[in-house]
């Protein structure tokens, strides 16, 4: 008798709770380097699950790494992701190719500004005017953000239309191949377009030097990577791009008030045999400022990416290419 009234009792009241919503599984592609650590952080804190809650939502994040902003793209376009990191210009191109479509790509959050560091190893190379056709200048793609930045430095030193000046002269090559080619200076790589961490690695090499700096070339910080999702995934999730946002925000946070941990948590999910704990701490207390949600440099890549050809309708401002969730935040 018993039995039958626990059993009853327990009936009713999963009758009147009613099943446990399922889990709503959201991909997001990520990638390798410091400058993904935002999403390292939201990964292994579950920031979207808890931000996902907070928006009435039951969420379950998984993270996919890809290399490369193509490669990102392919997986947000093919929706193995719903949304990923990538870099502006790719993003701006996917934002104009795809106009008006389900499949037009918008920004819903910053990831970092970290600035692009061109460095060379020769002591005769100081602007870009002293590279000599045999100098080539490595970064990790043709299609990198490094290649605009380069681009765009090229047709303000060398006049309108000579952006491809030293185009001849870039290789493609991984960061820590290039780290190493620029560190031992026995191969024909004299530059490297470099990013964090590998920056201050290679610039621990006295007979390495800073030839220019993103930072110049766009007056001020502007977006490495942006998260990035589709029109369809932004109009069939409403409240997807505040709680990505949020998640990113908080993760910012924590970069600039807690390093230390910050840096434990990059280095679970990079092992490194060349960075200890101690020297990401003080590397990521120098970019305090270059994690946060806002997306900056929309302008000056679209203005040149149009006088080239790659962007054939640029918007008239820089909010046209990001979800609304991020308009209120600072922008450029």
């Amino acid at each position: 008798m018993f039995a039958r009234l626990a059993f009853a009792a327990a009936a009713l009241l999963a009758a009147h709770i009613g099943p446990a919503a399922a889990q709503q599984p959201i991909r997001i592609g990520t990638g390798f380097g410091i400058g993904f650590l935002p999403l390292m952080i939201a990964d292994e804190l579950d920031l979207i699950e808890k931000h996902g809650t907070a928006a009435g939502l039951n969420l379950r994040a998984e993270y996919l790494r890809f290399s490369g902003s193509a490669a990102m793209q392919d997986a947000i376009l093919s929706g193995a992701v719903e949304a990923g990191g990538y870099g502006l210009p790719a993003l701006l191109i996917a934002w104009d190719r795809a106009r008006n479509t389900p499949n037009q790509v918008f920004g819903i959050a910053g990831i970092t500004t970290q600035p692009l560091i061109l460095i060379a190893n020769k002591p005769n190379i100081s602007t870009l005017a002293d590279f000599a056709a045999t100098d080539k200048i490595a970064m990790p793609a043709l299609v990198s953000p490094q290649m605009y930045v380069l681009q765009i430095a090229s047709e303000r030193a060398f006049g309108a239309g000579q952006q491809d000046k030293l185009r001849n002269n870039v290789v493609s090559l991984p960061h820590p191949d290039a780290l190493a080619a620029i560190v031992s200076g026995g191969t024909e790589v004299s530059g490297y377009f470099s990013s964090a961490p590998f920056t201050q690695i290679a610039l621990r090499d006295p007979k390495v030097r800073v030839v220019l700096s993103s930072a110049d070339v766009f007056g001020g910080p502007a977006s490495f990577l942006v998260l990035g999702g589709t029109r369809r995934f932004l109009q069939a999730n409403p409240k997807a791009a505040g709680v990505l946002k949020a998640s990113l925000e908080e993760a910012s946070d924590l970069i600039r008030r807690e390093p230390r941990r910050a840096a434990e948590i990059y280095l679970k999910a990079e092992p490194s045999r060349t960075l200890d704990v101690d020297q990401v701490e003080a590397l990521l207390k120098t970019m305090a400022d270059d994690f946060g949600v806002g997306v900056r440099g929309v302008k000056t890549y679209v203005d040149f990416m149009a006088r080239i050809g790659q962007v054939r309708n640029p918007p008239a401002d820089w909010k046209e290419t990001v979800d609304p969730v991020l308009h209120a935040t600072p922008g450029s």
